[in-house]
């Protein structure tokens, strides 16, 4: 097998076992390493030039200092001896006796400030001794010569001695001051070499650093950035919509984790989403095989209603010619058995075309559009206009209704079922009271029906809203049981609720509830509406 096909897997293998806060803490641990050796050769360097800085500030210059402050000392007291031994005046011998002094401070200095190094040493030992002989030899004998005698012709021949004897110290000052500038230009070199290393190691330093961090950061790019880019490119082209791309990252132990807890996931939305798409196929099928069932349930209730209302209306009609032909014949009993068959057709009638409203609701949407519910209300009264005023019934509108998005007929059928209801189940010799009332809470509208009738019980408050669920007898009250189910089913499919207030004693309290659409608004009054003509609906409660 070839390098190019053993390589990377080689590097996933070796980089495999490190996570990637591994590998920041190892790189964390270069730049460490590589700082501390900066700092190491920089201390290195700095504590070299400090080294020649205190040789030659700290102990050259000031041991020249001192060695031409020696030469003072000695250069007062050969002038102080010159002087007296030439005029005899005392005076003269204050600055030799001044220079002893100061010599002896000067040497113990240089002696503090270079210690027993060569040759500074024995220069120093040289001059202490060649002082001592020309005092011993010379200065003093020459002092007390002229103490006791005064100034003689001689004396000029014994300052040519002491001159002489003072030249030999002269001499081994020069040596000393031939060292010690030795010493310092070798001093004031060694510092210039060493700046001049400092700023090459400082240099290096630099490139050293930055080269370093580039090397670092393209290994932590190599062994971290790259497979996280890796995991971010594949990441998104999965999210893209490529769900069939897997996802392989090699790199850090986390990162790789990472990529297979992606891949996996990635694997179960591939797998889901066939699932899925099994399932909306499926789906579509069965919606399709719906769609065709109900379109032939639709026409079979059609087909059903008019072959069942035909028997009908033949019955009610024979019934009603057979009395016609021979009610003379018939007593009281079989004119009240036609009666009966009569009044079991038509309401076998009116049973069928309420089943068919209650089955066209929530069949389609392509007649929605913004619908004035006070003109809606209008529409419903107009239609009831015959019993309202047989009855007296009075129509309160408590405020003005807003516009709603639906379907304008079927919302026309829930005003004419909750006031035709309202109308019918009057109390007796009370004159009938009903309020209409809207307010807004949110996001919907909320409706109240109120009337002052003979209410229903709170234990009936869900039976009400239920198919041919009936509480009175037909005896009592006519109707199929149907109104308030349609009420139920046309406001559900419009995204409302209904509802009875258990609390209200006083009658019925029905509230209805509808969202609140686009461009819907209260208006600032009420327009009459012409009443138009409209399926006329059994409106009767349960």
């Amino acid at each position: 097998m070839s390098d190019a096909a053993t390589g990377p897997a080689w590097r996933g293998r070796w980089l495999s076992p490190l996570s990637v806060q591994n590998w920041v803490h190892l790189i964390l641990a270069g730049f460490v390493l590589v700082v501390c050796g900066c700092l190491v050769v920089g201390g290195l360097v700095l504590s070299r030039i400090s080294d020649r800085t205190t040789e030659l500030v700290d102990r050259i210059q000031p041991a020249r200092s001192s060695a031409f402050q020696l030469q003072n000392a000695l250069l007062d007291q050969e002038t102080g001896v010159r002087g007296f031994a030439l005029t005899g005046d005392k005076t003269f011998l204050e600055p030799y006796e001044a220079g002893k002094r100061d010599e002896q401070r000067r040497i113990a200095r240089v002696r503090a400030v270079l210690g027993d190094e060569q040759p500074f040493s024995s220069d120093l030992d040289r001059i202490a001794e060649a002082s001592a002989r020309w005092r011993a030899l010379n200065a003093e004998p020459l002092i007390a010569a002229v103490r006791q005698d005064g100034p003689a012709a001689d004396s000029s021949t014994r300052i040519l001695e002491s001159k002489r004897e003072f030249d030999v110290l002269r001499s081994l000052y020069g040596t000393q001051q031939k060292h010690l500038d030795a010493a310092r230009d070798r001093a004031r070199a060694q510092l210039n070499d060493a700046r001049t290393i400092r700023d090459r190691a400082l240099i290096a330093l630099v490139i050293g650093f930055a080269l370093a961090v580039i090397s670092l950061s393209m290994l932590f790019n190599r062994v971290v950035g790259r497979p996280l880019s890796v995991l971010a490119a594949g990441s998104g082209k999965v999210r893209a919509g490529a769900f069939r791309h897997r996802i392989e990252v090699h790199g850090p132990s986390d990162v790789r984790a990472v990529a297979a807890a992606v891949e996996d996931m990635r694997s179960r939305l591939v797998s889901e989403l066939d699932e899925a798409q099994e399932r909306e196929s499926l789906l579509a099928q069965q919606t399709e095989e719906l769609r065709r069932s109900n379109s032939e349930l639709e026409q079979f209730a059609y087909v059903a209603s008019h072959d069942l209302q035909e028997p009908l209306r033949k019955v009610a009609s024979f019934c009603q010619l057979l009395e016609k032909r021979y009610g003379e014949e018939l007593d009281a009993r079989g004119k009240q058995y036609i009666d009966f068959a009569v009044d079991g057709a038509k309401r076998m009638q009116v049973l069928i075309n309420d089943l068919l409203t209650f089955s066209r609701v929530g069949r389609v949407h392509d007649s929605w559009k913004s619908v004035d519910f006070d003109r809606s209300l209008d529409r419903a009264v107009a239609n009831l206009a015959l019993s309202i005023e047989e009855t007296g019934t009075a129509l309160v509108r408590e405020s003005p209704l807003p516009q709603v998005t639906g379907d304008p007929t079927t919302l026309a059928m829930i005003w004419q079922n909750l006031i035709g209801n309202a109308v019918k189940f009057r109390r007796p010799e009370v004159p009938c009271v009903i309020t209409v009332g809207c307010v807004r809470e949110e996001d919907e509208w909320r409706f109240t029906v109120q009337d002052n009738g003979i209410g229903i019980a709170p234990e009936f408050a869900e039976k009400v809203f239920i198919i041919f669920q009936r509480l009175h007898s037909r005896d009592e009250y006519d109707g199929t049981g149907i109104g308030l189910a349609l009420c139920r089913k046309i406001i559900e499919f419009h995204g409302g609720r209904i509802w009875l207030d258990p609390d209200y004693r006083e009658g019925a309290r029905i509230h209805f509830s509808l969202p609140v659409g686009p461009g819907t608004a209260r208006h600032p009054a009420t327009e009459p509406a012409v009443p138009a003509p409209g399926p006329e609906l059994s409106g009767d409660a349960p």
